[in-house]
């Protein structure tokens, strides 16, 4: 189990470390990142792998986690994407939220995530997901996503349920616009 120390913040925006599993068990505010790649008004989703400890199996954005204790936002989301899905890319950010989740097996996400954009040319770039992060991948539409999210909720994370329901905050909108023009 992992037991790295992650940036917790309290009320008043304070942070100290804390143990990821014991912010998880406690259901304590911590600071997380998700990255949302995109290609042409696609997305790319990553299946967690299944030696996950919470939510293994299910859908999800392209990239999230945490930063370590003293570790910046976007060094965070740059190392992450890389170590998850064998990709760098320039990132920008996306807005902030706060969301939480029960994600099973007795565990929160309470989380103050910073979002982070890539674009790219999925025709040009080879993803190479760690086996021990992600199971699978695929591109889709956000209206397919939208569309998948509705007919089977439970095969998706309950963060990505929640990015896709508060589309305006997470820039996923702009997507459903971007494709709409095309």
């Amino acid at each position: 189990m992992d037991q790295r120390q992650i940036t917790a913040c309290d009320e008043d925006g304070r942070l100290y470390p804390i143990g990821k599993l014991d912010a998880h068990r406690r259901g304590v505010r911590h600071l997380a990142i998700s990255v949302f790649v995109v290609s042409a008004g696609e997305v790319l989703l990553q299946r967690r792998a299944a030696g996950k400890y919470h939510s293994p199996g299910l859908w999800a954005n392209t990239c999230c986690s945490h930063p370590d204790w003293g570790e910046t936002l976007a060094d965070c989301a740059h190392r992450r994407l890389a170590e998850e899905m064998g990709l760098r890319l320039t990132l920008r950010g996306a807005g902030i939220m706060d969301y939480r989740a029960d994600v099973g097996g007795g565990l929160v996400e309470n989380e103050h995530v910073h979002l982070f954009f890539a674009e790219c040319d999925a025709r040009r770039v080879t993803i190479r997901p760690d086996p021990d992060e992600v199971s699978e991948h695929r591109w889709v539409s956000v209206a397919s996503l939208d569309r998948e999210i509705d007919a089977l909720p439970q095969a998706f994370t309950p963060w990505l349920r929640i990015y896709m329901a508060r589309a305006e905050e997470t820039g996923i909108a702009q997507l459903r616009c971007q494709r709409a023009r095309r």
